[in-house]
C-alpha cells in the first residue's frame, strides 16, 4: 500500500516590504533557474515561438500586450497594494486615461477639483469630445459628492489623496460607500501615499494608480504609470484591452528599473517622510513663511483623517510665502541644493511655483511654493531653503 505523499508546504507569508526587497511580487522566488543570478533578469523578446502544433503554451505571443519582465513588476506592485492584479503603463497619463477610456461613451466622471493638473485639463478637455463628461467638486466634502452623481449615469468617481499641491486628505472609505451606492468604482490616485503609507483597495476603492514615476521608481529616469485593482473583473479587463490596444504597456527595460526601485521603496518613503515631517515643523515657525500644508502637522484640516487612513504622511508639502507671488518665485531662484524642477518622489529635493505651471484655472495660490524632499540631509536643505527666503527681505 502506497503511503499518501504529505501534503506540500505552504510559502511564507512574508510581508510586503520583504517581498519588495526581494522582488518576490507572488511568487516564493524569483531566483533565476538558468544562472542563479539573484538580480531578476530583463526579457527584451518582442515576438515568441510558437509550439509545433501553432500554439503559444509559454502564454506570450507578441511584446505589445504582454512582457515576462512587466510581468513580476506587476507581481511585486500587487503584493504591496493587496491586489489581485496590477499593470504597467508607458506613463502615469496612460495609465489614468486608459480607466476613464475603458468607461465607453456617455460615461459620467466625478473628479476632484484638486489634482494632478495635466489629467484634470484632459477630463474637462479632450474626454467630452469622446463623449464622456466629468464634474469636479471638493472630494473633501462627501456631500459635494451626492450632489453631484448621477444616477445611472456615473459610473466613475476619481480621487487623488492626498492632493497635489494643497495635500488634502479625502475619506476614501466615505467616498467609496458614496460611490458605490451610486452604482459606480472608485479610482484612487494614491502616488503621493505610495504603498508604504495607504492601502486604498482596503478602505474599499476598486483601483488604486500610481504615476509610477514618481515615488515607486524614486530615481527621476524612467517615465511609467500603473494600475492595481481588488478584483479582475470586466472594467479591469476593458482596461487591459485599452493598453494593448492603444499600445500603452511600459516597455520591458523600463519595467526592470522600476522593479530595482520598488526593492528600496520602504527605506526610502519613510526617510523622506522623516525629513518631510522635520521641515514642516522648522518652515511652520520661519518668518517668512506664512503658512505649511503637510497632513503631517496638527493644524491641517486633515490631520485627524489622514492619521486614520495612512501609516505616513509622506514626503510632500507646500509652503506659502509671505510677500506673494514675486516672493516666491523669488526664493526659488535663489536656492542651490534644492532643484528647480517638476515631478517629486525622486532622490533629490525639487522646488516649484506651481501656480506658474498650471495656468490660469489652477487652484494653486501664486505664493504657494510645492516642495519634494528627497534623500539629503534635512539641516542642508533647511538651510538653502532659509538662505533663499531671507536673501529676499533683506
Amino acid at each position: 500500500m502506497t503511503e499518501p505523499k504529505p501534503p506540500a508546504p505552504k510559502a511564507p507569508s512574508w510581508k510586503p516590504r520583504t517581498r519588495a526587497a526581494q522582488a518576490m511580487g507572488t511568487l516564493p522566488t524569483h531566483d533565476e533557474p538558468v544562472t542563479g543570478a539573484v538580480v531578476p533578469p530583463v526579457h527584451m523578446a518582442t515576438t515568441y515561438l510558437r509550439d509545433p502544433d501553432n500554439q503559444y503554451r509559454s502564454g506570450y505571443v507578441y511584446g505589445r500586450p504582454d512582457n515576462a519582465t512587466v510581468r513580476q513588476a506587476e507581481a511585486v506592485l500587487a503584493g504591496l497594494e493587496g491586489a489581485e492584479q496590477a499593470a504597467l503603463f508607458g506613463s502615469g497619463m496612460a495609465a489614468a486615461t486608459a480607466v476613464v477610456l475603458a468607461l465607453g461613451a456617455g460615461a459620467h466622471v466625478v473628479a476632484p477639483r484638486e489634482m494632478y493638473w495635466a489629467f484634470r485639463h484632459w477630463l474637462l478637455d479632450a474626454a467630452p469630445r469622446l463623449g464622456i463628461k466629468t464634474d469636479c467638486v471638493d472630494m473633501t466634502d462627501p456631500d459635494a459628492l451626492r450632489a453631484a452623481i448621477r444616477p445611472g449615469e456615473t459610473k466613475l468617481v476619481w480621487v487623488e489623496t492626498p492632493s497635489n499641491p494643497l495635500w488634502s486628505i479625502t475619506d476614501i472609505a466615505a467616498i467609496a460607500a458614496i460611490a458605490h451606492e451610486a452604482g459606480a468604482m472608485l479610482a484612487v490616485d494614491s502616488t503621493v501615499a505610495t504603498p508604504v503609507f495607504a492601502q486604498p483597495l482596503k478602505l474599499g476603492a476598486d483601483i488604486v494608480m500610481h504615476s509610477a514615476t514618481k515615488y515607486l521608481y524614486g530615481h527621476s529616469d524612467v517615465i511609467a504609470g500603473a494600475l492595481a485593482c481588488a478584483r479582475s473583473d470586466e472594467l479591469w479587463s476593458r482596461i487591459l484591452a485599452v493598453r494593448s490596444q492603444h499600445g500603452a504597456i511600459l516597455g520591458p527595460f523600463e519595467a526592470w528599473l522600476l522593479l530595482r526601485g520598488m526593492r528600496t521603496l520602504d527605506v526610502r518613503v519613510r526617510t523622506q517622510a522623516e525629513s518631510a515631517a522635520l521641515l514642516a515643523v522648522r518652515l511652520g515657525r520661519h518668518p517668512h513663511v506664512a503658512s505649511v500644508l503637510y497632513p503631517g502637522l496638527p493644524a491641517h484640516p486633515g490631520a485627524a483623517l489622514a492619521a486614520r487612513q495612512m501609516t505616513g504622511f509622506g514626503g510632500m508639502l507646500s509652503i506659502r510665502v509671505t510677500g506673494g507671488e514675486a516672493a516666491a518665485i523669488g526664493a526659488a531662484a535663489r536656492v542651490e541644493l534644492w532643484k528647480r524642477a517638476t515631478s517629486l518622489g525622486g532622490a533629490e529635493s525639487l522646488i516649484e511655483h506651481r501656480a506658474s505651471i498650471e495656468g490660469a484655472n489652477s487652484p494653486c495660490p501664486p505664493d504657494l511654493l510645492r516642495l519634494s524632499v528627497g534623500l539629503e540631509d534635512p539641516e542642508d536643505l533647511y538651510n538653502d531653503l532659509d538662505r533663499a527666503l531671507r536673501a529676499g527681505n533683506a
